[in-house]
Formats: C-alpha cells, structure tokens, sequence
C-alpha cells in the first residue's frame, strides 16, 4: 500500500469514548469486444473498486469510477494505521471524503478494515500486558469506526488475513498476544455487529486460490467462528493472483467457500504479470493467462447462487495506481499491469475479459 500525507483531523479518540505497481509493452487478443457499457452494467450484482481519496479527488479518475463502478473500498485510509494517531486520537478526513462520495454518486460504501495483524499501532502498544485496558480499547476501537458508518457501509472487512503465511494455523500477532488467537476474532465480530447489526461482516484473506492449504485453514477457522456464535456474516478471498496461476483455481476456490451458504465477496482482485515467475518467457503469453483467469474469475463468480453474490472488487482503477507498481511494496522490478485500465484510463482487454465472465452468468 502507497502511504501519502493527508490532513490531520482529529475527530476524538480511544479514550473519548466511554469504555463500553511500467505497463507491458503489448496485449494479448482479446475477447469479442465488449460494447462500450460501463463495466457494472454486464453484472447483476455489485462491481466494486478500491479507491483513495486523492483519487476521487482527480475529476476524471472520478468520472471513471462513478462510470464503471457500484461499490467502492477505500484502499487503505479506514486501516488502522491511518484512523487511529500515536496519541489515540482519531481521523475520519479522508474515510468521510470517501463515504461522501459513494453517498453521492448512489454507490455502495464496503468498509476495509477493522482489524489487521501487520497493524500495531502505537496506541496499542502502550497497552500490550494490560488485558482489561487493552480490551476495552479494542472495543471502543471498532465501535467508533464501524458505528461512524453504520447504516452506510454494507459490509466490513471485520479481520483481515488471520491465517498464517503458510496455511499452518493462525498467525500470532498483537491482537492474538492480548486477546486469544480465536477471541481476538470473535470479538471484533461481536464489537462490529454491536456497532452496526445491519452490516454483513466479513473474514477476509489472500492466496486462497494458489495454496490449498491456507485454504483449508481459512474455511476451518471459519467452521469454528460460526460453531462458536460469532455473527460472521461472509467470506472474503482477496484473489490477489498472478497469471501463473493454474486453470480452474479460481472456480475450485469459490466452491469450497460456497458450501458455507454464506455471501462471498471477491475482494481486491487484481492479475500481476510480474509475478508470474521466471517460467513465463514470453510477454504475450502472459498477457494471455491474464485474460483467461480475469474471465474464469469473473465467469466463476457469476454462477454462485443470487444471494451468494456480495461483490467483486478490483484492486484498484489504473494500473499505474497498482500496489504492485510501487517500488517500495514490491520485490519485483515496479512494472506490471494488473488492472482494467491503463495509465492513462483507457479500457484494456482485461475489461473485456470481465464484462464476457460477467455476461455468460444465470439469470
């Protein structure tokens, strides 16, 4: 994620409330083209992208998500490390700015997110070996945010990314250090529905698709919220893939996730070529497993059940806006082209790989 200097508002703090990524040089062929229809218009459910607000600042990144989109996440600025200050203040600017513009444009507003274990927060730390203190924090933490925005935000991100790198358990973190490795979860879910009970709340995580593994993990640890009460309310699978990924993957992945019954939520897709690994000599070919996953992913969300179907998130706008292109996030040399648009906002045939998935869907 690219960090950049926003105004500092202060808006009150933990202890104010009561204690309760260049692009390639050429494309593969694309899919018959699709007319030149917004992208949500092929969909019959909500098609989302993560935004900042500096870009919804910039009139025509802002004309091209309004166009396009039906739902926006804001890419990093309701984390943790943007809303709550060293002192436990709190700043809502660019989070309101970001909920301003959805309630304008009639989008849907998808909260992302309360809990993070790569989050530490000064805050926080001072409170490390103090369970009560640390606790009620915790709570007064996510009753602020989620309830900031109750009756507006149709869903959170309520933890994100709980399972360990590897698919072997939890990760161990802040939140588990003070609060359990399965309670930490637990309460943020029961803290999230206090805050907001109209809201679906989500578990979310990445690389579902490419380790069997860590999914397995994913949908035990979900198996244990729902057995325990927890009001988890959807799934979320980041879908953070590269164009390596094998066929089928993708559609494997959402079934497991489907057997919950639950709304599931592709929630911050986006296909990296670079990071498809030395194997892939060849920039077309790249270009062309890109188009195919984009279509398989758009295609296999499609068929879930109606009530199935919460959203599909791009990660971002323009592929020049990319995490994956930002040198100091990245490992890999910061070209790639993962996105629906080019630099400068013009439809790539990875849009139309999506409209095609999205149009072969059920009524």
């Amino acid at each position: 994620m690219i960090r950049r200097p926003v105004r500092r508002t202060l808006l009150g703090g933990l202890a104010a409330l009561p204690l309760a990524a260049c692009a390639p040089e050429g494309h593969a062929a694309p899919p018959p083209h699709a007319p030149d229809r917004p992208l949500k218009s092929f969909a019959r459910f909500p098609v989302g992208c993560a935004v900042t607000a500096e870009r919804l600042a910039d009139p025509a990144d802002a004309a091209l998500i309004a166009r396009h989109f039906s739902q926006l996440t804001p890419e990093w600025e309701m984390k943790m490390e943007y809303i709550l200050q060293d002192d436990g203040t709190f700043r809502f600017d660019a989070p309101d700015a970001i909920a301003g513009f959805a309630h304008e444009h009639g989008l849907r507003l998808f909260g992302h997110n309360l809990v993070w274990y790569a989050q530490n927060p000064v805050a926080f730390r001072r409170l490390d070996g103090k369970p009560k203190a640390f606790a009620d924090a915790y709570r007064n933490y996510i009753l602020a945010v989620a309830g900031r925005y109750a009756g507006q935000a149709v869903g959170w991100d309520v933890v994100n990314e709980a399972v360990a790198e590897d698919g072997n358990g939890l990760r161990a973190c802040l939140w588990s250090r003070n609060l359990g490795q399965i309670d930490y979860i637990r309460r943020a879910f029961d803290h999230a529905h206090e805050a907001d009970p109209t809201a679906v709340l989500f578990i979310n995580d990445y690389n579902l698709e490419s380790l069997p593994k860590k999914r397995a993990s994913f949908v035990r640890l979900v198996e244990k919220l729902l057995q325990a009460g927890a009001p988890v309310g959807g799934v979320g699978t980041q879908t953070h893939i590269d164009a390596g990924l094998e066929p089928g993957a993708l559609r494997r992945t959402l079934g497991d996730l489907a057997d919950f019954g639950l709304p599931i939520h592709v929630s911050e897709l986006d296909i990296s070529l670079n990071r498809a690994g030395p194997a892939w000599r060849s920039r077309a070919g790249l270009a062309e497993a890109q188009l195919r996953l984009a279509e398989e992913a758009a295609e296999a969300f499609s068929t879930l059940a109606a009530n199935q179907r919460f959203a599909f998130t791009l990660w971002g706008l323009k592929d020049g806006q990319s995490w994956l292109r930002s040198p100091k996030e990245n490992r890999h040399p910061p070209w790639d082209a993962p996105l629906a648009f080019d630099d400068a906002g013009r439809r790539k045939p990875v849009f139309d790989a999506l409209a095609a998935g999205f149009a072969g869907q059920p009524t």
